[in-house]
Parts: C-alpha cells; sequence; structure tokens
C-alpha cells in the first residue's frame, strides 16, 4: 500500500498576520529571557519568566503539556543540544544555554531558538553562537518560490561544516502554523534539490542545531532531553519564515536583533 502524501497547508494573508503576531510574542518573550540570563539563576526561573510573559500578553506556550513536556520552554544549557526541561540547574560563568519556545495566538503557532552566551565564554563557544546563527540565515536565503526544502538543508549544512563543525541528523525543522509540527520536514543536512518546492504561503521553522564536536546525540532518562554523545557544546538557533513572491518573510525576528556575538 502506497503511503498518503501528507497535505502541506499554505496560509493566507490574514493567517500570515496572526502568525507574525504570535512570533512576535516568542521573539519578545526571548528578548527578555536573553537578558535575564546571568549566574546564578536557575534554568526553572528563566521557564517563569517566559511563561508569564506569553500569558500576560494573550497567548498560551505552545510546548506546555505538548506530547507531555511538563514546560513553557525547552532550555538546554552546553552539551544538551534541545528539549532540556526546565529545573533547579543554576547557570554558571562559561556556560552557553539555547533556549527554545513556543507560543499559540489566536489559534496560530510561534516558534524560535536562540542560544545565550553565560557572562564571558571560551572563543570557541562565542564562535560556535556565532556560525550557528550564520547557518540560520543561509538556510533562510534559500527560502524563496522556485526552491525545493533540500536548497535550505544543503545550505545550512554547507556552511556549518565549512567552519569546521557537524550538524545533528535525527532532529530537524518543520512546517509550522494552525499545528506546532506539519509538513514539510527541514533536515539542517543533505543534497540541494531534493524535496518539497517552495511555495507562497508555505511557513516553515527552520532550525539549525550545529555541534563543536561529532553529530551523535542521546537522550536522557527523562526521555526528552537531547545531549551530544561526545559531551561536546552545541547550539541551536531557530527563525520561524513564510516563503513569498518577495523572498523569505522572517516572522519571528525583533526589530533590533543582533548577531549572536
Amino acid at each position: 500500500m502506497k503511503r498518503a502524501k501528507r497535505r502541506v497547508y499554505l496560509k493566507s494573508e490574514e493567517e500570515l498576520q496572526t502568525m507574525r503576531r504570535a512570533n512576535q510574542l516568542v521573539a519578545s518573550t526571548l528578548r527578555l529571557l536573553r537578558d535575564a540570563v546571568q549566574p546564578g539563576i536557575t534554568t526553572a526561573e528563566l521557564d517563569r519568566i517566559a511563561e508569564e510573559n506569553i500569558r500576560d500578553h494573550g497567548g498560551v506556550p505552545s510546548f506546555k503539556g505538548y506530547h507531555g513536556f511538563p514546560a513553557s520552554a525547552c532550555i538546554s544549557v552546553n552539551d544538551q543540544v534541545v528539549h532540556g526541561i526546565p529545573g533547579p540547574r543554576r547557570l554558571r560563568e562559561g556556560d552557553i544555554v539555547s533556549i527554545d519556545l513556543g507560543a499559540i495566538v489566536d489559534g496560530f503557532h510561534g516558534d524560535s531558538a536562540i542560544t545565550v552566551p553565560v557572562g564571558t565564554i571560551s572563543a570557541e563557544a562565542r564562535a560556535l553562537l556565532y556560525h550557528t546563527y550564520r547557518a540560520l540565515w543561509e538556510g533562510i536565503a534559500q527560502a524563496v518560490v522556485g526552491n525545493r526544502v533540500g536548497d535550505i538543508s544543503h545550505a545550512i549544512q554547507r556552511y556549518a561544516e565549512a567552519q569546521g563543525y557537524s550538524v545533528v541528523r535525527e532532529l530537524v525543522g518543520h512546517g509550522i502554523g494552525r499545528n506546532m509540527h506539519e509538513e514539510p520536514q527541514v533536515p539542517n543536512f543533505g543534497p540541494p534539490g531534493r524535496g518539497p518546492a517552495l511555495m507562497p504561503g508555505m511557513t516553515l521553522a527552520i532550525e539549525p542545531m550545529v555541534n563543536l564536536g561529532r553529530p551523535e546525540v542521546e537522550v536522557a532518562p527523562d526521555q526528552w532531553t537531547v545531549s551530544t554523545q561526545d559531551g561536546k557544546v552545541s547550539a541551536h538557533f531557530e527563525h520561524t519564515i513564510a516563503v513569498t513572491l518577495d523572498g523569505p518573510m522572517v516572522l519571528s525576528e525583533w526589530p533590533d536583533q543582533e548577531e549572536p556575538i
């Protein structure tokens, strides 16, 4: 039996504006969290700030309760790649912390992630943050009508590996809209020219996860936290974008968002 083809949902201009509101709430919350990151703060405190800000502005945290996830933000430290569960862990000088956040506004999801230095970090960690962020934008630049999903994937992999890093294979970006995860999947690796064609109205969460060491990862006993197998640090950046006739529209970027150091 042939597998049924999964549908890619194209959004109207009105739906894109709703998605922009959801993503701008995520962006403003991430900005708040970035400013709150300092040595001594716990990951649970960051999660509390995130949930309060989302709810105070009329949104609902996308992640809380999603497949049983117990928090509003995924907060992953150092060798933790994604899906870290907030708790009593206190951030320390020299850590890097990845914060992945989602919010629902008027039935549509926003989704974005940043990796933030805790105080002064090593030169190699600083370079990893910078180049992971640049890899994200290399991928975004390929999100144009006439390209394919594989062109996004290939651009991310090519850039990251050219800097001497590796990209995680087991976890990918995704379509997004009324559901947190929609078609198509958006890997961070692979040959160009493959996968679904990019069409106006497609909305994608593009999210490179880049490791200082090898690409292999493992899942913790909590069944959520994903870490590098070799214990080396990992960085994660994500934007939700819309494919338009005028090029990619980044829905989750805040107005004066700067590149990581």
